[in-house]
């Protein structure tokens, strides 16, 4: 499949990042959270870090930009479906709130939006409807990559994420490191999450003041039940303002944030050994029995 639009007739993937960047006609603005990344060795790769068995019969993109990573993206689709024998199985939608950004696309890659494998939203992807994605692979804006990991996450797909390496590393760490707290619980409540790559600043233009990592996030169980999902996210984040406290004061002090009525009853029902603890030293786990208890003998209330 190739793309006419661009006067060369070039095939997906093979677009250069700063020559897309000229055609737009605008630069990436750092006032607006934009940093496009150029280094065309990272962008081949990114891809690649979708799981072998991942469902890219409709793959998301949140914050196109100028379409260096749009256009690796559609050569996915069509290496995958032609690899599998099926042709006009695979569809792409990019997100992207800048409204000059979000035309270019369009004609940039009008042949992919003619075909039907190619739809670009313009909107704030914290705001727009999304749509049934099946993966999603995105350089997202830092500003605001908390809020739309976790928009995404619930969403129970495979993702591969550009984040500040600082955020990354909170991501991923365990318990008892001292990167660890609410988003390592709550990002690992939902998959699996890992580093997959570390992205110098001279990757982009223009240069972002901090290094990134690329993260994968692979959706599966975890090996504990929690039933009051809202709830257990509540009550991780209530025990992480008391960080420093031990497990038994941070119940105590924080049933305004988790919602309980009654944390002494559920001081008086938790293990001893449990409540000595530190949050940052909890596993999971054991954050989600503390809210199953809080569920029981806590009276939560919603907040």
């Amino acid at each position: 499949m190739t793309d006419s639009s661009t006067g060369t007739n070039a095939a997906y993937g093979d677009r250069d990042p700063d020559a897309l960047a000229r055609r737009a006609g605008e630069r990436a603005n750092p006032d607006r959270d934009q940093h496009f990344l150029v280094d065309d060795r990272v962008l081949d790769r990114i891809p690649s870090y979708l799981p072998d068995d991942a469902d890219t019969g409709h793959l998301l993109e949140i914050g196109g930009g100028a379409g260096a990573l749009t256009d690796r993206l559609l050569a996915t689709i069509v290496s995958r479906s032609t690899e599998s024998s099926e042709t006009g199985d695979g569809h792409l939608s990019v997100i992207e709130r800048d409204g000059t950004f979000a035309e270019f696309l369009r004609a940039e890659f009008t042949t992919a939006v003619d075909d039907g494998v190619l739809d670009v939203i313009e909107g704030d992807a914290l705001d727009v409807d999304l749509p049934p994605f099946t993966a999603c692979v995105a350089n997202l804006p830092y500003g605001v990559s908390s809020e739309i990991a976790f928009r995404l996450l619930p969403e129970g797909r495979p993702l591969v994420l550009m984040f500040q390496a600082e955020f990354a590393e909170r991501m991923v760490a365990s318990a008892g490191e001292s990167e660890y707290g609410r988003l390592s619980v709550s990002a690992q409540h939902y998959a699996a999450v890992e580093i997959v790559e570390r992205v110098p600043k001279e990757a982009f233009d223009p240069q972002p003041a901090v290094e990134s990592a690329i993260v994968r996030c692979t959706p599966r169980d975890p090996d504990y039940a929690v039933g009051d999902e809202a709830l257990f996210l509540r009550f991780v984040k209530a025990l992480f303002t008391q960080r420093r406290k031990t497990v038994r004061n941070a119940i105590r002090n924080t049933g305004h944030i988790s919602g309980l009525d009654e944390p002494e009853a559920v001081v008086a029902a938790a293990d001893e050994d449990l409540l000595r603890r530190r949050p940052g030293t909890l596993e999971p786990s054991a954050f989600a029995a503390l809210a199953e208890l809080a569920r029981e003998r806590g009276s939560p209330t919603e907040v």
